[in-house]
């Protein structure tokens, strides 16, 4: 049964024994975010959860009539799984059901009134209260220069009519000022130029909760014109209910636990101080990259509301494992669909990375030239995404770095199979260039990114592990003796690469039956003069 709304996928998340309901009372300035980031920091990934903070309260003791939740979109591969209804808690299972999503989108449905009015703050009380009694999290205490919402920010193109919705943050500077932190390529972006070109404002809508299809298709990257809130319908099976925002020309969850909507100025922006970002860094030096303004026009939010945050900053974090699924399901659909690669398997954004930059392509080569054209056309599917793409082969397990090093290590030649190319965007990337650098006031900066082969080009001997019969009877031994649970990596037993003759495998055969001594007998017969 599709989630409604925010509160019964919560409810899911506590009979899975996935939500961690802290009653305490806990600051959101200081404590909020730090109390969470330690999992990020000391947990393993299949032992993260969710959390649902309801005694929320200010550095001076004021409470907040509303309730926070973060980590519960993508606290780990579980938690999204269960958000996207997929058939099993695994990476893989998550993007065929948002590939399937984006191939069969539903487009939402409109209704007359939803939970998200029960609430209109508009007018004279939009002007005295404001944005002040949502409890906005301080992500980086000590660090943080400002408080915002990471959150599905929907727009539309006045030209045709189409919305869309990305995930964006804004950054609360006023009762009614929010700067809107927009990335130059993004579609979103596209709007703005395109309603300023017309010499008017851009209607905006920022959606907190809601229904969780709708921030899972908002972190996607999919082609622009296509509207997320129809790829929210594929990944629920139904459509969205919408209806129409009070100030602004746009529709929006009916569910949605917040929505602020607003006008962005085409007119003017503001410098922004430094935030937390997806790079496990500051982003210190940014007041050049202007954001433009939205002035809010109206906050609908439901009776005891929840506001749903989405941690970030030092991965892995939530968002990393958000973009991490969003971009696998996304490349995978580009090579195979949009580029006809039926050789690629799977694609792996690693964390580490913020999923952003290390992305690891396994692929089963039916030509030759199939690995440097999935490298070539990974590399140029989104200008941001991706410094470091590297292709392997089937038996390579693209999400464990270790095996991943192993074959950079013995399958690869620098000089023969690495390609740089230039025409990437650094992002907020450090290592593009020092803060203050020419380029920083634009928000682009050329950089380029590193293609690497580490495919197998010719037969291998085989790999140096026992054979899979032998370590499957090792296993049974383990598990009867009642041993730690073994978490096995691939390759985990040995199989033949194509280096492998009829003597060998005679002479593996005599040793197995403790025949060493014959095995000595015939080398024997092949003794040579030698003088070192």
């Amino acid at each position: 049964m599709p989630y409604e709304d925010l509160r019964s996928f919560l409810d899911t998340l506590k009979r899975e024994n996935l939500l961690w309901v802290i009653n305490s009372p806990v600051k959101k300035e200081t404590e909020l975010f730090p109390l969470v980031k330690l999992q990020f920091r000391g947990l393993p990934e299949n032992k993260r959860r969710g959390f649902l903070f309801t005694n929320v309260i200010d550095k001076n003791g004021k409470r907040f009539n509303a309730q926070v939740t973060t980590a519960t979109l993508a606290g780990n591969t579980k938690i999204y799984a269960l958000g996207v209804e997929a058939k099993e808690a695994t990476s893989e299972a998550i993007a065929e059901k948002l590939l399937d999503a984006i191939r069969h989108t539903i487009k939402p449905v409109e209704v007359s009134d939803g939970p998200v009015h029960e609430n209109v703050i508009i007018g004279d009380q939009l002007e005295k209260i404001g944005l002040s009694e949502i409890p906005f999290p301080v992500e980086v205490p000590g660090y943080s220069c400002q408080v915002r919402t990471t959150t599905a920010f929907i727009t539309k193109d006045i030209e045709t009519g189409i919305q869309n919705a990305g995930i964006y943050s804004g950054q609360v500077f006023g009762p009614t000022k929010i700067l809107w932190e927009i990335h130059r390529g993004s579609d979103g972006y596209t709007h703005l130029r395109k309603a300023a070109k017309a010499g008017v404002e851009l209607d905006a809508a920022i959606v907190i909760g809601g229904p969780p299809y709708v921030q899972y298709a908002a972190a996607m990257k999919v082609p622009y014109g296509v509207d997320e809130l129809s790829i929210a319908g594929g990944i629920a099976g139904e459509p969205i209910k919408v209806v129409k925002a009070k100030t602004v020309d746009l529709l929006v969850p009916a569910t949605a636990e917040y929505v602020i909507e607003g006008k962005v100025s085409t007119q003017y922006a503001e410098p922004q101080p430094p935030f937390g970002e997806y790079t496990g860094y500051m982003a210190v030096d940014v007041e050049s990259q202007l954001c433009p303004v939205m002035r809010v026009t109206a906050i609908t939010h439901r009776n005891n509301p929840i506001f749903q945050a989405i941690i970030s900053q030092m991965p892995p974090s939530e968002s990393s494992k958000l973009r991490q699924v969003a971009y696998e399901s996304a490349f995978l659909r580009h090579l195979r669909d949009n580029c006809g690669l039926a050789s690629v398997k799977r694609v792996v954004f690693h964390e580490s990375s913020g999923s952003w930059q290390f992305c690891v392509i396994q692929l089963e080569k039916i030509r030759p030239t199939d690995a440097i054209q999935a490298l070539m056309a990974a590399a140029s599917y989104a200008p941001d995404v991706g410094k470091i793409f590297i292709t392997v082969d089937t038996d390579i397990d693209p999400s464990d770095l270790d095996s991943v090093v192993w074959a950079l290590s013995f399958r690869m030649q620098p000089a023969k199979d690495v390609i740089i190319v230039r025409g990437k965007s650094a992002h907020l990337d450090p290592s593009a260039a020092p803060s203050g650098a020419k380029g920083q006031e634009t928000g682009f900066r050329e950089t380029s990114a590193l293609l690497i082969d580490a495919t197998m080009k010719w037969p291998y001997p085989p790999v140096s592990l026992p054979k899979k019969e032998f370590m499957e009877k090792a296993l049974e031994i383990w598990k009867s003796e009642g041993l730690p649970e073994l978490s096995l990596k691939m390759p985990w037993y040995g199989y033949n690469l194509g280096v492998w003759n009829e003597e060998y495998e005679k002479f593996a055969q005599m040793i197995l039956e403790g025949r060493q001594y014959e095995v000595g007998n015939e080398l024997e017969k092949r003794r040579i003069e030698y003088k070192p």
